[in-house]
């Protein structure tokens, strides 16, 4: 237990002009759990329960919120970045060199409604200086940290401080005084192009799985499109529709593939006829997110 490794962290992390003996105690116990993740094995992360503004009404007191930043999430092992899937993010040395040999949990993230550049930065295994320059790793929780969310972000913000990079940040969180205060914060930010509002429960612990200690908030926008083709179903549902290709107002194209019943699929929308399609905010070549059907507008 005395190992070279774990004596390296007590040193470095421990200071006293840094963390309190307590966090330092804590986070000596915390260094021996951290294992790298094996390329390809799943990282044991916490997943997110979605609300919507039906399910408003639940007690949200203790609840701290933050917005939900449109990127790819980042799991750093205490060796290397990895996707929520385990693949290896292959960041440039110096944007990973002063990150701790613990595990941390963030988003890799450019701005708002840039999700596609991000996105292609962190697939390519060769991405230029110039490219990762762009990106900032905002910290949001500590998986292995023995507890509360409030515990570990009072940890986290000790450990963004100590690391001192530009590009390492923590994730702004704060407490509302009320639901209504709550969706007015998710309209202005969704106006301003923010995906949404992630919910954290003050008292909770990490757990790696999906739990109510963690909720994701979005809104939505319902508009209308017309339908130019019918896209053959294939599979499950084959011989009925698959998606439809539509236009909107604009003259984008895209294709709406789920919200259909079966009985929908056997019997879709006519070809010229106006549809109803619900969606959460566009990317930045106009074309809306995750656009489901809703219904036919049979008063246009």
């Amino acid at each position: 237990m005395n190992s070279p490794f774990i004596r390296h962290v007590a040193k470095l992390r421990c200071a006293p002009h840094v963390l309190s003996s307590i966090t330092c105690f804590a986070l000596s116990t915390y260094a021996f759990q951290v294992n790298a993740t094996d390329a390809n094995i799943l990282p044991p992360l916490q997943l997110a329960k979605s609300l919507d503004h039906a399910s408003l009404q639940v007690d949200l007191n203790g609840y701290w919120y933050a917005e939900k930043l449109d990127g790819i999430r980042g799991y750093w092992d205490g060796e290397h970045l990895v996707t929520r899937q385990g693949n290896h993010i292959h960041a440039p040395e110096w944007f990973i060199r002063s990150l701790p040999n613990i595990a941390m949990e963030g988003e890799l993230w450019i701005g708002r409604q840039r999700f596609d550049k991000v996105s292609s930065i962190a697939r390519q295994h060769k991405a230029t200086d110039s490219d990762w320059r762009s990106v900032s790793f905002f910290l949001f929780d500590l998986p292995h940290y023995p507890g509360t969310f409030e515990q570990r972000r009072t940890v986290l913000e000790k450990w963004v401080t100590t690391i001192n990079e530009p590009h390492i940040k923590a994730v702004t969180v704060s407490t509302f005084k009320s639901q209504a205060a709550l969706e007015e914060q998710l309209l202005s930010w969704t106006k301003q192009g923010a995906e949404g509002i992630m919910l954290y429960r003050g008292a909770g612990l990490y757990q790696a799985k999906r739990t109510d200690d963690l909720l994701k908030l979005k809104s939505y926008e319902d508009a209308e499109a017309r339908v130019i083709e019918i896209l053959p179903g294939k599979g499950k549902y084959q011989g009925m529709l698959g998606a439809l290709l539509v236009e909107d107002s604009n003259g984008v194209r895209f294709r709406v593939g789920s919200g259909f019943s079966d009985a929908e699929r056997k019997a879709p929308p006519e070809v010229g006829s106006i549809i109803t399609y619900r969606f959460n905010g566009k990317t930045r070549y106009g074309k809306p997110r995750f656009a489901r059907f809703e219904r036919i507008r049979n008063d246009f």
